[in-house]
């Protein structure tokens, strides 16, 4: 076994693959770039060697940069984690060169498999059956347009040499193929260096099942069930599941075994999922009906890979680390047992509500729920809550990488049990300072095909009315909550002087208060009573809309919120305040509430209007107009990169474009003014 490795990542990944090793005996050595400086993944191995600038391509990508790093620290073996260099067969083979061991496969398994037309053809030789499509090398628009004429729409472009999602559309109809195209090469020549692209027919009500291989050098390889990972939003997975529901047991042990069979067509080792798209012709609930298709293998972990831990209590980082030293697999196939259920959620930083826009920020809160790592129990593996992460409170979520903050993995006996666990554990999440996705995934996780297992990749799209714009916590409560805080930091500032005391006390009267808040851009006012037998009555709002009730409020039993009871409704809350606003957490939900002082806020004007400005910092990709154009509300007037995506920046009424303030390539900072737009 090794003694010291080098792990090749950041953040939750490079923290994951530390703690298997911590335990295992074996020393690591950390990497980072100038923004990583004091990241989790730096503290939480023993030594740590700066490798270049903050962007990818300065740090994380400079394997010569990586490889000196092994070589000084007297690294013997180099784990990639997954993304940046984990598939890259020319880093894999410099290890090699170097003396160095790569954890994962050999060089020419991830170069066959890496290129998704080499890889079908692949598998198309070994029998695995597949969608039908365009895998050529000739990468004409003219040609590639004709060729999904030809299969009939809709169609899905992909990235050849791509993954997680990116340089990948769905076109619905002829007239739409060569923008998308455009877009897809794009997007695939910034992330993967190729911009070429395979076409294939689009299949109805598909899922997405995944099969986890593993194989050492000794011939043996093993396949430790399937994934569901259906849910997902621009092709980039939001929950995924161990086992899929509905599977059959025949359905699994026949895509098991092709997944074997693809594993070994290119002398694979390690670990390495192989992912199929699943159609359902019958639609759901029809297992015995469904098709499957290869889709891709990728070469690496997956980031999904805690849910496949959980339901068969093993580490599969140290069964990496074993194989990739020469032992053999630990179990073989018959020994495998599949147990309970487990749901991984991603937490990001983004703004479902805006079509999934990236955003960064400071981790002013981070709270996670009670949680404990899966660990192999003498009866499988225990039932719980796990939370993988690479950040802490006050750590920064930066442009550079990717959004994702955690995963939050969840077990029980049945998936009804997981899903319970998990909805509780998203409740007690908090996290403030950024615009993150918990609410959503909670959302997700209740709506009625994810609850009743109606998956396919549309679910998000189908459900969209119960998942965007909803807001689980209502006006009245939010104030309540707000006020009921106030109050409560109010006694605990008072002194031991009764006239210091801000109860309300008067002696031949009431006494109220006006409050004034901002709830999703309405402002609201709000009156308190201090009643003569110390009661307190709350009145929010005016006319048809207004509330009031009797307000009562007391700590929790730990003390970190309040039980706040109002017109009616007797909820736990926590308010963490951020200068005016303020965060409110309940077991329904979370919102924001912001407290106007009105004599303060009395000279803000009312916002310009006709700006476009930058949403997120980024590059300018393109502008699809010039000085002098004339829009409409909704044309698309510029593309931007960030965090490895694009985003399409629209008119938000019509007008005229006065002035371009950059050009394609330039780097903005967030609220950057990208065009003047005359309105009307």
């Amino acid at each position: 076994m090794f003694k010291k490795i080098l792990i090749a990542n950041r953040g939750e990944i490079a923290c994951r693959v530390a703690a298997t090793a911590r335990r295992m005996g074996i020393q690591t050595v950390a990497v980072y770039s100038d923004a990583d400086a004091q990241a989790k993944h730096v503290a939480a191995c023993d030594e740590a060697v700066h490798i270049g600038g903050s962007a990818p391509k300065d740090s994380y990508l400079r394997w010569e940069n990586i490889l000196a790093a092994a070589k000084a620290t007297g690294a013997q073996a180099v784990h990639p984690g997954y993304g940046f260099l984990s598939e890259n067969e020319d880093f894999a083979n410099a290890c090699a060169a170097a003396g160095v061991v790569f954890i994962g496969p050999p060089a020419s398994a991830i170069q066959a498999m890496g290129l998704k037309a080499e890889s079908k053809r692949l598998m198309d030789a070994a029998g695995v059956p597949l969608v039908p499509g365009y895998h050529g090398a000739n990468q004409d628009p003219a040609l590639l347009h004709s060729e999904a004429d030809g299969m009939g729409y809709p169609v899905l472009i992909k990235a050849s040499a791509g993954g997680g999602g990116k340089g990948m559309r769905v076109v619905e109809k002829s007239e739409d193929f060569a923008a998308a195209l455009a877009s897809c090469q794009r997007e695939a020549i910034n992330s993967f260096g190729s911009d070429a692209v395979l076409v294939e027919k689009y299949v109805q009500r598909p899922r997405h099942i995944e099969i986890q291989v593993f194989a050492d050098t000794q011939g043996n390889c093993v396949y430790l069930f399937e994934r569901d990972c259906s849910v997902q939003r621009r092709h980039q997975k939001v929950l995924e599941e161990a086992p899929a529901p509905g599977m059959t047991p025949e359905l699994r042990r026949a895509m098991g075994e092709v997944a074997v069979a693809a594993a070994r067509a290119v002398n694979y080792v390690g670990a390495g999922t192989v992912e199929f798209i699943v159609e359902q012709p019958q639609g759901y609930g029809h297992p015995e009906a469904m098709k499957f298709y290869f889709m891709e293998m990728n070469t690496r972990l997956q980031v999904e890979h805690p849910v496949t831990e959980a339901i068969t209590g093993l580490d599969l980082v140290e069964w990496q680390l074993r194989v990739a030293s020469g032992e053999p697999l630990p179990l073989k196939q018959e020994q495998l047992v599949l147990t309970g259920h487990a749901i991984e959620a991603r937490i990001c930083a983004e703004n479902p509500d805006n079509n999934f826009l990236p955003a960064t920020g400071t981790l002013q809160v981070y709270r996670k729920p009670g949680h404990t790592a899966f660990e192999r129990a003498a009866d499988g593996p225990t039932h719980g809550v796990r939370v993988d992460d690479g950040v802490r409170e006050g750590d920064a979520i930066s442009p550079f990488y990717d959004s994702m903050v955690a995963k939050l993995i969840v077990h029980g006996a049945t998936r009804e049990q997981a899903l319970a666990r998990l909805d509780a554990a998203l409740a007690q999440t908090r996290i403030v300072g950024l615009t993150t996705n918990v609410q959503f995934l909670r959302r997700v996780a209740r709506s009625d095909s994810f609850a009743k297992g109606r998956l396919d990749t549309a679910l998000i799209q189908r459900e969209a009315d119960v998942l965007f714009n909803q807001e689980p916590v209502g006006l009245a409560l939010a104030a309540a909550a707000d006020v009921a805080q106030t109050l409560t930091d109010e006694r605990a500032a008072e002194g031991a002087d009764p006239f210091s005391k801000t109860d309300g006390w008067r002696l031949h009267t009431e006494f109220a208060r006006r409050f004034a808040f901002e709830f999703h851009g309405e402002t609201v006012q709000a009156t308190l009573s201090y009643l003569h037998d110390g009661a307190l009555r709350l009145s929010v709002g005016e006319g048809d809309r207004a509330v009031s009730g009797l307000l009562a409020f007391e700590p929790t039993a730990t003390g970190d919120g309040l039980v706040v009871s109002y017109a009616g409704q007797r909820s736990t809350v926590q308010v963490v305040r951020r200068g005016e606003v303020g965060h409110v957490f309940t077991p329904a939900g979370a919102t924001q509430i912001t407290s106007v002082d009105l004599l303060a806020h009395a000279g803000d004007g009312q916002g310009e209007g006709g700006r476009l400005t930058a949403p997120m910092p980024g590059k300018v990709v393109s502008f699809a107009v010039q000085a002098g154009d004339v829009v409409t509300k909704g044309q698309p007037l510029a593309v931007m990169e960030a965090m490895k995506m694009e985003h399409t920046i629209a008119a938000p009424a019509d007008g005229t474009v006065a002035e371009l303030m950059f050009a394609p390539g330039d780097q903005v900072t967030e609220g950057a003014e990208l065009l003047k737009l005359t309105l009307g």
